[in-house]
């Protein structure tokens, strides 16, 4: 729908690859075959960056030959650290993107025909009447967090046409997935004055720690930030005192495998404290050899909370 169709209908060729994602086979793909356009999750880029972090002099834009046009994103967040590699050493300005199986892409990035601004999710698209809303249907003030939500209407009044129909003989989870005529996302986002969106994470993905709100996105951007960070997931873990702690499951860089873990553990949570607001670092840090992730590229943090959430009724 988003690739191989638009592609066709402009007469295009696209490229096709059947094998497992790797930074290097990526590049020689897109190498070889003179690849323009190309859509790769936030995943892929953060694993192009850390197996290729390019030098000052000679970027991989310029090692590879590539021809790269545009770059979109979607699926998770792509944050100011992939945002600058892709400026940077891939030579493109990377299009993020948001939307739902449902309801498709909505609020993007199209540096075409408007700046983006580093972390953004960038704005609505033009036709669809998006807005950031609260737990009464209400639309937010710029600098509220809320839950980005679509209306049933158009900018012109009409019924917009990228709705999906409704969940499988399941009315009442269509019916639950609106308010009045805004439909829900799940996604939390903070709007500023100019209509850029600002993604704070999944609702279900929130928790609360010592009182404080805590996302993990802002978290797990830091995180992968250092060097021996491929990537990272932040999780709630239950604790009596506390309500829950800042857990951050680590998926480390090749290169610094074989580091003493308690000497990474502290230099990470140093890393973050110096970023990030002194609530907000990981109290504790697991290395693992791969996150779960979802066919569409997202972080399943789900399974990680539960997997917290039956270790703590275990002990």
């Amino acid at each position: 729908m988003d690739a191989l169709l638009p592609t066709l209908y402009f007469g295009r060729p696209i490229v096709a690859y059947g094998g497992r994602f790797s930074p290097q086979t990526a590049l020689e793909l897109m190498q070889r075959c003179g690849v323009t356009h190309t859509f790769l999750f936030p995943t892929a880029l953060k694993a192009l960056m850390k197996a290729y972090p390019g030098t000052a002099t000679r970027s991989i834009r310029q090692t590879f030959g590539l021809r790269l046009q545009a770059i979109m994103s979607a699926g998770e967040a792509v944050g100011d650290a992939v945002f600058g590699y892709c400026q940077t050493q891939l030579g493109v300005t990377v299009n993020e993107m948001f939307g739902q199986t449902e309801i498709n892409y909505i609020v993007g990035n199209a540096t075409r025909f408007y700046p983006a601004k580093p972390g953004s999710m960038g704005l609505a698209y033009p036709g669809h009447r998006v807005a950031v809303i609260n737990a009464e249907g209400s639309e937010c003030s710029p600098g509220e967090i809320g839950e980005v939500a679509l209306h049933r209407l158009n900018i012109h009044g009409e019924p917009d046409p990228i709705f999906f129909l409704g969940y499988w003989k399941n009315a009442a989870a269509t019916q639950a997935k609106f308010t009045g005529d805004w439909c829900r996302t799940g996604d939390l986002a903070i709007q500023d004055a100019e209509g850029y969106l600002w993604y704070q994470g999944r609702s279900d993905d929130m928790f609360k720690s010592a009182g404080y709100r805590i996302g993990p996105g802002e978290i797990e951007n830091c995180l992968v930030k250092h060097p021996a960070v491929a990537n990272a997931a932040v999780v709630p873990k239950p604790d009596r005192a506390r309500g829950a702690l800042v857990k951050a499951y680590v998926v480390r860089s090749p290169e610094f495998a074989l580091l003493d873990p308690q000497r990474l553990i502290a230099e990470l949570q140093a890393h973050v404290k110096g970023m990030l607001a002194p609530y907000e670092y990981p109290k504790e840090i697991e290395f693992v050899d791969f996150l779960p992730m979802t066919t569409t590229g997202k972080i399943q943090r789900r399974v990680l909370r539960l997997q917290e959430e039956a270790r703590a009724l275990a002990e």
